[in-house]
């Protein structure tokens, strides 16, 4: 069986302010590595056989702050190339784009990655996980994949969450 530990990454300056981060490859603020700090105490409560992350900083830089052991990185757990929208406000965003990214199946960045891509990618990641119990840092995107087909539902996930998935067999 596989287990994941789901940690979305901590705060950067942009995730502060509603911009879709995407690929760009952003920083953690410092409230970002204070989150980190903190996720190191709920992440010590499991044992874990392996960590990895996204080879983007903000993933990466909470890996290394939060994981007891040293997170492998692999741009599989990216979170989706927003294109076009990259460093733009949500709220800023036409209301049919809001409404398509935040119903996610479906939806297709323009100049980037659909949402079909992220899962896709993301699967190849999970199917060569072997048995047994894995910390993940990544993304709000790539979270909310897994959780929509594995976990409890659709739902964003806020800086430093920590959540746990059972991964079913696909059929």
């Amino acid at each position: 069986m596989k287990r994941l530990l789901l940690l979305r990454h901590g705060s950067t300056d942009w995730s502060s302010e509603r911009k879709l981060c995407g690929s760009s490859d952003l920083p953690l603020n410092d409230r970002g590595l204070r989150e980190a700090h903190e996720a190191a105490s709920r992440v010590a409560l499991f044992a874990i056989d392996a960590a990895w992350s996204s080879d983007l900083d903000r993933a990466v830089t909470t890996a290394r702050i939060s994981s007891p052991l040293p997170a492998s990185p692999d741009p599989r757990l990216r979170e989706m190339n927003f294109g076009d929208l990259e460093g733009e406000r949500f709220d800023d965003l036409e209301v049919r784009t809001r409404e398509a990214l935040l119903a996610f199946d479906g939806f297709a960045a323009p100049g980037g990655e659909a949402v079909s891509a992220l899962s896709a990618r993301v699967d190849t990641f999970l199917d060569e996980l072997a048995h047994g119990t894995h910390l993940i840092v990544t993304h709000g995107g790539v979270i909310r994949s897994l959780l929509r087909r594995y976990g409890e539902g659709d739902r964003l996930v806020l800086p430093c969450e920590l959540v746990p998935v059972v991964l079913e067999p696909r059929t």
